[in-house]
């Protein structure tokens, strides 16, 4: 197979000085990618035209995974405040607005990576990473309801609802192509469930309320898969304990790109939307692929 990494592209490094970095997002409207370094309770912000990196928000409250809306809003995670929230200015010099908090009248654990579909719903994980004792990631407390699932909300309603309810601990997720089918990540072995860290497929019904048909669709290997994206060819770029690995639609692993340290998530980016965003645990990274993200679906 023909590699999926632009002819003599290099990995690069643009930063370091996270902890733990998290939840990429590219916002074209900017030139920039904005990150959160989730331990040091901060949102950092990289700027492609000058190549520097900035404090977009500092005491984030332990924001992690984030998307953009219909409308070009940031909706991100956030572990503090155990809520999914969208981002009011694009500067930051208005506090974000909280989308959505609790469920059936309990507090979620701790939301973690977000996804919104062509018809603007807004899809979540909710594992307990946020409310662990430790307080690394969050503050320490008690779950509110048994488990742990994925929610869909509905920003036009304010109903929320489990979609997913049969994972340990659902992480990274993303739609195919065509929105038919969700794929959703299980960090699950943190928990002692040494068969949970794996990429799980679900089909999604035409109404797009609702998940079945939950199935094992590849298994990560070193380490885990924690977030992924899926490109215009619908293969998952996902990463893992030692790189980023590109599965086919199928599952299988088409490529791995080395990276130096743990590898937490990845984005699509820059001009030309052919540039992979890579955060990793200390350090942000970026290679020129020969792809580009999946587009939404058209609109239902």
């Amino acid at each position: 197979m023909t590699s999926l990494i632009f002819d003599g592209a290099a990995l690069e490094t643009l930063y370091t000085g996270t902890e733990w970095g998290e939840g990429p997002v590219w916002i074209g409207a900017l030139d920039s990618l904005r990150w959160s370094d989730i331990p040091n309770d901060r949102i950092l912000q990289y700027d492609e035209a000058s190549g520097e990196t900035r404090v977009f928000r500092a005491g984030a409250e332990f924001t992690n995974g984030r998307t953009l809306d219909l409308e070009g809003r940031v909706v991100q995670c956030s572990h503090g405040r155990r809520s999914v929230e969208r981002e009011t200015s694009v500067d930051g010099s208005t506090p974000p607005q909280t989308l959505v908090d609790r469920w059936n009248g309990v507090r979620f654990n701790s939301p973690n990576d977000v996804v919104v579909a062509s018809d603007g719903t807004v899809w979540f994980t909710d594992p307990p990473y946020g409310i662990d004792p430790s307080e690394r990631e969050g503050h320490a407390a008690e779950p509110e309801y048994e488990g742990c699932f994925v929610f869909r909300l509905d920003p036009a309603t304010g109903v929320v609802d489990p979609v997913i309810t049969d994972m340990i601990h659902p992480n990274g997720l993303a739609f195919s192509r065509d929105e038919k089918t969700l794929f959703v990540s299980d960090t699950g072995f943190y928990a002692g469930s040494a068969a949970a860290r794996h990429i799980r497929a679900y089909d999604v019904d035409v109404r797009g309320a609702t998940c079945s048909n939950g199935r094992e669709f590849a298994v990560v290997r070193p380490g885990a898969s924690d977030g992924f994206r899926v490109d215009v060819e619908g293969r998952i770029w996902t990463s893992s304990e030692d790189s980023v690995q590109v599965l086919s639609s199928t599952g299988e692993v088409l490529e791995r790109i080395p990276i130096p340290e743990k590898v937490s998530n990845v984005c699509f980016g820059g001009a030309s939307g052919r540039d992979l965003y890579v955060t990793a645990s200390t350090s942000l990274y970026r290679i020129r692929t020969t792809t580009t993200q999946a587009p939404r679906a058209p609109r239902p």
